[in-house]
């Protein structure tokens, strides 16, 4: 019977495994999503702060995961073409 239970305990240990790594591959497909956002906004000329701030960014990401959105290199390039774009164009959002 002690051998019935360790297999039943490995058993147990794969499925606990196996469930881990889809809630984490669930949860890159919301990242990726969000990232997906979060450019298309900014390269629609809306306001970095205002896109992370919207619904659809703060109803699926934490701050912890909104983080690790904001390093990705898609993001900061994203981010980088706005503040060029705001010293072409001298807006630098100051007046609004």
């Amino acid at each position: 019977m002690i051998a019935v239970l360790t297999k039943e305990a490995r058993v147990a240990s794969v499925v606990d495994k196996i469930q881990v790594f889809l809630n984490e591959l669930a949860v890159d497909a919301v990242e990726e999503r969000v990232v997906e956002y979060v450019i298309r906004e900014v390269n629609n000329g809306r306001n970095l702060t205002d896109t992370l701030t919207d619904p659809y960014v703060k109803n699926r990401l934490s701050e912890v995961r909104l983080a690790k959105v904001l390093e990705t290199p898609e993001v900061i390039t994203a981010i980088e073409e706005q503040i060029a774009q705001s010293f072409k164009t001298r807006d630098f959002g100051l007046l609004s």
